[in-house]
């Protein structure tokens, strides 16, 4: 099979070619001149093949696209905050009704799995969710989450259009990878054992679903394989908070868990002077407002429906971590 992975460069779609190289498919990957391809397969691979691009320009999307037969949208930005907010639309919205034009025009794509995030569906506060959940449009806590569930809209519109799209929302992905924003998991781990953060985060209200990178990966190409078009698989994991990510990280590298907890007020009034940090260096934040905002709610979510249909087996955090913290501890960024 020939497929295109567009966000190939990125933490999840360098791990996804690898995959699908492994399983024998040709695999093209659209990245950017810019983009670090440290991640990516050998060029030397006769499978596997560069086609520069953006998601953003048509023209040099529909021609990556050319003799595929199944699409891997996992292009988008990934950030709680940035100076301009309509990069969030013009990327994770844009982005994906490019993929869909170009699919149409070009006619030979049997099946596009597009990547969406939990942040799609919205909050959960007080109850696990699942595939039924559609995002109230309300309030949003960031501009990614708001351009996530624009996104959400026009891919089931696409699927009830008669586009054969499966569209898969993993969870808070974490493993060894790039570390980038969206591996927020080791990077706050990072900041847990560095002594830049030396407490709990807020009081652990707070409840996310935790998903391997390698299951998430996994659960792509079963979707490719055994997904349904039209249908939406949650690649979730474990719910859980930070606090519990912290504790376990304790356990395991045998160091005292944090003795106190932080307000979100006060990370939220770290968060502002980040942001205008930023906007004096350049330097996006680890933490801003729209983090703290996120914290103060609950994502908890339900993958019955993907281990049922896709066979998708998650690890749970403790087993998760236990391969993240002597990764991280190897590259040096930690120590204990």
């Amino acid at each position: 099979m020939k497929v295109l992975v567009t966000g190939a460069s990125g933490y999840l779609g360098g791990r996804l070619c690898h995959l699908l190289l492994n399983q024998g498919h040709f695999v093209r990957a659209l990245v950017r001149h810019t983009s670090d391809l440290s991640g990516l397969p050998s060029s030397s691979n006769d499978a596997f093949e560069l086609a520069y691009g953006d998601v953003t320009d048509y023209r040099s999307l529909l021609d990556s696209l050319s003799g595929c037969h199944v699409i891997f949208h996992a292009a988008a930005l990934v950030e709680p905050w940035l100076p301009d907010p309509s990069k969030f639309v013009s990327v994770n919205v844009g982005g994906l009704k490019n993929v869909l034009q170009a699919a149409r025009e070009t006619k030979t794509v049997e099946k596009i799995v597009y990547t969406s995030s939990f942040f799609a569906l919205g909050t959960t506060d007080g109850y696990v969710a699942d595939e039924k959940q559609v995002h109230p449009e309300k309030v949003f806590c960031s501009e990614y989450e708001r351009s996530k569930a624009t996104a959400d809209k026009i891919a089931l519109q696409a699927a009830a259009d008669g586009m054969p799209i499966v569209v898969v929302y993993p969870g808070v992905i974490y493993g060894p990878g790039k570390l980038t924003t969206g591996n927020i998991v080791a990077q706050l781990l990072i900041e847990r054992f560095q002594g830049r953060l030396p407490g709990y985060i807020g009081c652990g209200n707070d409840r996310f679903s935790f998903s391997h990178v390698d299951d998430v990966v996994e659960g792509h190409i079963e979707a490719m394989n055994k997904g349904r078009p039209g249908e939406r698989y949650l690649l979730t994991g474990e719910n859980a908070s930070f606090t519990y990510i912290f504790d376990i990280a304790a356990i395991i590298t045998e160091t005292n868990k944090p003795r106190f907890s932080i307000p979100l007020w006060a990370i939220e009034g770290y968060g502002w002077l980040s942001v205008l940090f930023c906007r004096i260096t350049g330097k996006l934040p680890l933490i801003s407002p729209p983090t703290v905002h996120v914290l103060r709610h609950q994502w908890a979510y339900s993958c019955e429906k993907a281990k049922a249909e896709l066979d998708y087996n998650p690890r749970g955090l403790q087993e998760g971590l236990k391969e993240v913290l002597p990764w991280l501890k190897n590259l040096g960024v930690i120590k204990y």
